[in-house]
């Protein structure tokens, strides 16, 4: 993992039910058009993604959502980005969604390594010659930076949506003393330094009146981008929850023009 620090004094109780809101997905098939796929953690916990394929030569987006989505949330969202020509995965962590297990800061950092070790694998059996892309939304940034960070060969982008700066500003910002928890901020998660050593493209996106992470956070992260493909979209008049409502077409159009942009290709 790419700690600069110990994540694990992260992972106590008045933390983790805040950072994390989890719940099952209805016990039901997968919407027409998508499919869940099931990746084997060595403790025996089952990781839960759901795929919205488009064609094998598209883009492909491997997203992780905020602390109080499932990826059945993305049931209307996933075929919005097929429209747009890419193929859309969303990894859900413990005790979300279809997956099994119980929440933790570090189990949602070394399990991000193995959802894109099963997300490759998917892509090689199926053929699949498209591109691999990065996504992560809200708290999602923390395990899409996690795999920038420390795993940036075959990744071809990195697209960071609300995502939080710094860890102890962001725990103050949900009303939990960092300082008297003793924590500091190279202690946990430090998004600001892994994005710095993210050198492919990068798009940020952030809410103009996000409530939650304050914009300055998306800034931050711009800012410390060695990206020399890199761009930041602030959405107007939108908050923490409503990007992409504020946002509509505009938004999925946003993110699959950066990826053919990127990519110098038309498909």
């Amino acid at each position: 993992l790419m700690q600069s620090g110990n994540v694990s004094v992260l992972d106590r109780p008045e933390i983790l039910n805040i950072l994390f809101h989890p719940r099952p997905a209805p016990d039901a098939a997968p919407p027409e058009g998508a499919e869940d796929i099931n990746i084997a953690a060595p403790d025996g916990v089952s990781l839960g993604c759901r795929f919205y394929p488009a064609s094998k030569n598209m883009a492909h987006i491997l997203f992780f959502h905020g602390n109080g989505e499932i990826a059945a949330d993305y049931d209307a969202v996933g075929p919005v980005y097929r429209d747009y020509g890419l193929n859309f995965i969303v990894a859900d962590y413990r005790a979300y969604g279809k997956s099994t297990g119980t929440p933790t800061v570090t189990a949602m950092l070394s399990d991000a390594h193995l959802i894109l070790d099963g997300v490759r694998d998917r892509m090689n059996r199926d053929g699949r010659s498209g591109s691999l892309w990065l996504m992560g939304r809200s708290l999602g940034s923390a395990p899409a930076l996690e795999l920038a960070a420390a795993r940036p060969e075959g990744i071809s982008g990195l697209i960071i949506e609300s995502g939080f700066a710094g860890t102890v500003s962001l725990l103050s910002h949900l009303g939990i003393d960092a300082e008297a928890l003793g924590l500091k901020e190279s202690a946990v998660f430090s998004n600001a330094d892994k994005i710095g050593c993210y050198k492919g493209p990068t798009l940020i996106i952030h809410a103009q009146y996000d409530h939650i992470i304050p914009l300055d956070h998306g800034k931050t992260l711009y800012k410390n981008s060695p990206s020399k493909n890199r761009e930041m979209e602030v959405v107007a008049n939108a908050d923490h929850n409503t990007v992409m409502i504020m946002a509509g077409h505009a938004y999925f159009k946003r993110i699959s023009d950066f990826i053919r942009q990127t990519e110098n290709r038309i498909y």
